[in-house]
């Protein structure tokens, strides 16, 4: 079919849990031809919305519709690493009886096999090297080459396919600068109908709409991520104005209605003295009596129905104000000085053979590049003291807290509360309390076991024990801190650390983020060698 006529079509689609919880119910939603960008909070459903759209997942009621071949790219989904490239691709048979074709088998199941696919080996080369895999044959297997390569080597096998609707779940997690770059270069070209879920502002610059998965609804922007993010910007002064005027109306109904008490009360004191002095027939004035009873009633019955109408503006504009609150926090301790060194590397080579000579001075904000298995991770756990260099001598001169990519800091046993105060042994519950609420954490929040947490709060409450530790880091060591977050989290962490006085070192792919941290120096590992590199390049 042409890829003009491919569509996904939701209605009524409700979605539920085992306990009996909904993630969506009656969500409506068309997309058709062109590239949308889905993206929504962690927890919101993209990824079970994208299961449902490939058929992996059926919905509690409604229908789902899709119209052309589905091509789907899964989360964190692994390939066997015994099987060998052409098989991986999909094209192991076909490869196999062009070959036999080719040595003099003339058989017609051969032929049968290869169809209309005769130049499949061509098209698996020049989609591998679009994806700038060229290096990888087609006979070798998929355990030799590195996680990234995996990821671009299943999105390969979906491009071959050439299905009519693409989908794919958080594509660049784990995918070095290189490997981005060249998925950008796949989904701009993308010419049918793609849903990527993603949390990469830079991949969403290239979609064509925006739709914004929230509440169990999806919202459609028309645009890239800047224009969705200029569009909702308007959207929400727009609501914030709405939410003064209902709030000023209230007020004002509260005061009418007052004011109406107030006079019907001396209506009804003028009434009573009028019939206490008797200065008109006794049935003429429990006539008037009653008639200034039911006007009363109906006055105030009037003003009560207005307040109430009032609120319930109220209330619709105040949801409409989105409430992604942002962790403030102010941590003094955190300074320091610009001429303090905060680390040195003397000659070091890591235990993969990296060499790397560094000195880093002040609250300096550096970025650390390099491709998948460069030793970003290597680096930076030996400036945590986890492993020791193979050579040279690595000096951290400054209580230093470092956030690993699997976020196992926590017990998961414990509460937040606990695990903060396990870092601050010295801190009270409520100084612990208040100092959590900065992090998002109030009240019961706090006393959730660190286990039950969403990703997104798992890495809140990680950064929280770490930057509240005790003594006060004054270098922060972040290995890819924005893996799995959504866009909310992302800004969430970039508020915190621009809060942080201290030295940064962040490992990243993710560059928007690091743009936004105020880099100040940008280092990167390649060729053995850690090297600075021109900022202007970034």
């Amino acid at each position: 079919m042409s890829f003009l006529t491919a569509s996904v079509i939701c209605s009524r689609l409700t979605f539920g849990w085992p306990d009996g919880s909904h993630l969506f119910d009656g969500l409506n939603w068309t997309a058709g031809p062109g590239r949308t960008g889905l993206i929504g909070l962690n927890g919101a459903g993209k990824s079970t919305l994208l299961k449902m759209l490939a058929g992996q997942l059926a919905p509690t009621s409604g229908t789902v519709k899709v119209t052309g071949e589905i091509g789907y790219l899964p989360q964190d989904a692994a390939l066997d690493t015994s099987l060998r490239v052409d098989r991986a691709l999909g094209i192991d048979a076909v490869r196999a009886a062009l070959h036999a074709i080719e040595a003099g088998d003339t058989r017609e199941e051969h032929f049968a096999v290869v169809g209309d696919d005769w130049d499949v080996e061509e098209r698996a080369r020049a989609t591998l090297d679009a994806l700038g895999l060229d290096r990888i044959g087609l006979d070798r297997t998929v355990g030799e080459v590195s996680g990234g390569e995996s990821v671009l080597l299943r999105l390969a096998a979906l491009l071959l396919r050439r299905p009519d609707v693409l989908l794919l779940d958080e594509p660049t997690n784990n995918l070095d600068l290189r490997a981005r770059r060249h998925l950008y270069e796949a989904v701009a070209s993308w010419r049918g109908l793609l849903v990527v879920v993603s949390h990469d502002r830079e991949l969403l610059e290239y979609v064509d709409q925006i739709a914004d998965l929230r509440g169990g609804e999806v919202q459609v922007y028309g645009g890239n991520m800047s224009a969705y993010e200029e569009a909702l910007a308007v959207e929400q002064e727009a609501a914030e104005r709405t939410v003064r005027a209902a709030e000023a109306d209230m007020k004002r109904q509260k005061r009418e209605l007052v004011e109406a008490q107030v006079k019907l009360a001396r209506r009804v004191r003028y009434g009573q003295k009028m019939y206490d002095t008797k200065r008109e027939p006794r049935a003429v004035m429990k006539l008037r009596k009653r008639s200034a009873e039911v006007s009363a009633g109906k006055h105030r019955q009037l003003h009560t129905d207005r307040l109430a109408e009032a609120k319930e503006r109220l209330d619709e504009a105040v949801l409409a104000v989105r409430d992604d609150d942002e962790i403030r926090v102010d941590l003094p301790h955190t300074a320091v000085p610009a001429g303090r060194t905060v680390l040195t590397l003397d000659g070091v080579r890591l235990r993969y053979g990296t060499r790397a000579m560094l000195e880093v001075r002040g609250p300096e904000r550096i970025a650390l590049l390099g491709g998948n298995g460069a030793g970003k991770s290597t680096l930076l756990r030996t400036l945590a003291g986890e492993i020791p260099p193979a050579a040279g001598e690595a000096y951290v001169h400054v209580p230093a807290r470092y956030l690993p990519q699997r976020l196992d800091v926590l017990d998961g046993e414990a509460t937040v509360a606990e695990n903060v105060a396990a870092f601050a042994p010295s801190a009270n519950t409520n100084a612990i309390r208040a100092r959590l609420a900065r992090f998002l954490f109030r009240g019961a929040r706090a006393d959730q076991p660190a286990g039950s947490l969403s990703g997104g709060e798992r890495f809140r409450a990680t950064l929280a024990a770490l930057m509240l530790a005790e003594p006060a880091p004054q270098l922060l060591l972040l290995d890819e801190p924005t893996n799995n977050l959504d866009l909310a989290s992302v800004r969430q962490l970039t508020s915190a650390l621009a809060a942080f006085e201290g030295a940064l070192v962040v490992a990243s792919h993710d560059l928007p983020f690091l743009r936004s941290l105020g880099i100040t120096r940008w280092l990167l590992i390649e060729d053995g060698t850690l090297k600075e590199v021109d900022r202007a390049l970034m």
